[in-house]
């Protein structure tokens, strides 16, 4: 994983209990789209993009680089989670640090998918580079978002103004060993 160091990628798949997270593959195009375009999904993130523009410009295999994981249920994409290095973040606080973000399609809203596959992913990043901290970004205002970053164990470093809205930006502290 060039951006999160010398992790290799891809890794083997990540099975929880009811869900597989991989790599991407053409197969979760469509899907991929339908999360982009979703005024849903969108809502705190500056609205959806243009389903013409994503038709023409999202890749055959969308989203297959390193720190990527399609979240699949039952054989179908139902998210995307993405852990990447916060090279050019706004605050900071965050320069430097692993960056974990996600987006789930509506009908998957409410299942406690988005937490079983975030706290699968940053395992795996505990395993694959151990001590590493972790932050999040989300506004105030999505209630789910903020009610999620608690349960993954994010705490609040600071809250901030952005495209309009109040962030909040918050961090995992490294997993130590037992």
């Amino acid at each position: 994983m060039s951006d999160l160091g010398s992790v290799a990628w891809p890794p083997e798949p990540i099975r929880t209990k009811r869900l597989v997270l991989r790599t991407s593959e053409a197969r979760d195009r469509a899907a991929y789209i339908e999360l982009l375009a979703s005024a849903e999904v969108h809502a705190y993130l500056g609205g959806p993009h243009p389903r013409d523009v994503l038709e023409r410009e999202v890749p055959e295999t969308p989203a297959s680089r390193p720190g990527s994981f399609v979240v699949e249920l039952d054989g179908a994409m139902i998210g995307h989670v993405e852990l990447k290095r916060a090279t050019e973040h706004r605050r900071p606080a965050a320069l430097g640090k692993a960056e974990i973000g996600y987006l789930f399609l509506p009908h998957a809203w409410g299942h406690g998918y988005a937490a079983e596959a975030c706290e699968a992913v940053l395992d795996w990043l505990d395993g694959a580079l151990p001590g590493e901290p972790v932050v999040l970004t989300t506004q105030t205002a999505n209630a789910g978002s903020m009610r999620l970053a608690a349960k993954l164990g994010f705490t609040e470093v600071e809250r901030f103004e952005a495209w309009d809205a109040e962030q909040w930006l918050g961090m995992r502290a490294p997993a130590t060993s037992a």
